[in-house]
């Protein structure tokens, strides 16, 4: 019998954006305690207006830095420049479009891959961006950790390409991104980093790996760059907000694939001989439970393929799925351990500082299983939830104005100022084909 595995996501199309313009109350903006004057945001991939696996304009333009900076005109807020690529290379890095669905009811993914802003490629054939040294305030760079941003060396060819397209020629190598981000006149920031501290582990299913962006960082070197950082942003007297770091296990890269879809997928094929995957973990292989978390980008084709000895990949637990497709059931509770005390670590060293917090993580997590946000249903969906990029991590421009907001209630809060909120209505969630 011919066994033919496809998977059958069948993502319906359950309320996309839509309703009515939010409300939004009238009232005398104001700065309060804070000076806005000269705002900067500190941050990763996340701040940069990364999406869709990628970097380009359109999602530069709605980083919910940028989206701040706006309001903060009405407050005092001054000049808010980001290293847009420009219109002739508004791909960026590339990233992926949502084409469709195919017959089975799967999402198709299709490449951009023109239009890039490419300027060569580093002694080890990884692209290298056109450079944008001018001076900016969004100092976003995708795959920036924590740990790594107390580091020499991760501004060079050979580091973090996004960085070091910051940088002018001439650069030291040993500048560290601390160094950068501090040396930056700023009466304001938004900070938020240690996201990829986690993340880059829990996607590769805590599988072991010398790859040191796929480690999970220690509590105790976590407490250390983290305190260290914000010391370094407000030894000028500057006042700012922190944002905690989301639930990465309650993210539609995480949340979607799951045990359910692949046995089905697998009882299907072979007629009911096989009804379950096996998983590898650290204790052995074993059946996969729904505690078990697969990765959105587990290549589904694998199953049922046969290994030298003809065990077929995944239904057998001879051969079953690697461990760096599949976060199991205890590999989710360390994760999520880890970052609820990072989270703890960030209020304490926000509160030592008289800082602000923007509580991303509880946010989010009412947003996981959905939540009506000013007459916008948003949830953690992939494709259908609004909030999140076809990546399954990084943000709409919806999204980001809901984020944005997120920021502008703790700032309000915390210095007693009158910030408009963001309508996010205007602003859209994963773009359909035409």
């Amino acid at each position: 019998m011919k066994k033919n595995f496809k998977l059958y996501i069948g993502l319906a199309l359950i309320g996309l954006a839509s309703s009515c313009a939010p409300s939004l109350d009238e009232f005398e903006p104001s700065k309060g305690t804070a000076d806005f004057s000269k705002f900067i945001a500190v941050g990763n991939s996340l701040t940069s207006g990364y999406a869709d696996n990628g970097l380009y304009l359109e999602g530069q333009k709605v980083a919910f830095p940028n989206l701040i900076a706006e309001q903060l005109k009405e407050v005092g807020g001054g000049e808010f420049t980001s290293p847009f690529f420009s219109q002739d290379q508004e791909n960026g890095s590339g990233y992926i479009k949502f084409g469709g669905f195919d017959t089975n009811g799967n999402p198709v993914m299709e490449p951009v891959t023109d239009k890039l802003a490419v300027r060569g490629l580093n002694p080890e054939g990884k692209p290298l961006y056109t450079k944008y040294t001018d001076p900016i305030q969004n100092l976003g760079v995708p795959g920036m950790r924590l740990d790594m941003s107390m580091a020499p060396y991760v501004g060079t060819v050979m580091g973090n390409p996004y960085f070091e397209r910051l940088l002018p020629e001439g650069t030291p190598a040993t500048l560290k991104y601390v160094e950068y981000a501090a040396s930056h006149e700023h009466t304001f920031f938004t900070f938020w980093l240690g996201n990829n501290d986690v993340l880059g582990y829990a996607t590769n299913g805590a599988a072991a790996t010398e790859d040191p962006t796929k480690k999970l960082l220690d509590l105790p070197t976590f407490e250390s760059a983290y305190n260290a950082f914000v010391k370094a942003l407000v030894g000028t007297g500057a006042k700012g907000v922190v944002a905690t770091i989301p639930d990465v296990t309650a993210i539609p890269v995480l949340n979607t694939l799951t045990t359910a879809r692949l046995n089905a997928a697998v009882e299907a094929a072979t007629q009911g001989q096989a009804k379950n995957v096996y998983i590898a973990t650290k204790k052995g292989p074993r059946v996969a439970t729904d505690a078990d978390l697969f990765m959105l980008t587990f290549p589904t084709a694998l199953l049922g393929q046969p290994n030298e000895a003809g065990f077929p990949y995944g239904i057998d637990p001879r051969n079953p799925i690697a461990d760096n497709y599949v976060l199991d059931k205890d590999e989710v509770v360390e994760v999520s351990n880890r970052v609820k005390a990072f989270n703890e670590k960030i209020k304490a060293i926000a509160g030592a500082n008289d800082l602000a917090v923007a509580d991303v993580y509880t946010f989010l997590n009412k947003v996981k299983s959905g939540y009506n946000y000013n007459g916008v249903h948003i949830s953690a969906a992939f494709i259908t939830g609004n909030a999140f990029s076809l990546d399954g991590v990084h943000l709409t421009p919806m999204g980001n104005a809901i984020v944005a907001n997120v920021f502008i209630d703790a700032i309000n809060a915390k210095y007693n100022s009158k910030i408009g909120k963001i309508d996010v209505s205007q602003y859209r969630g994963v773009k359909f084909p035409n």
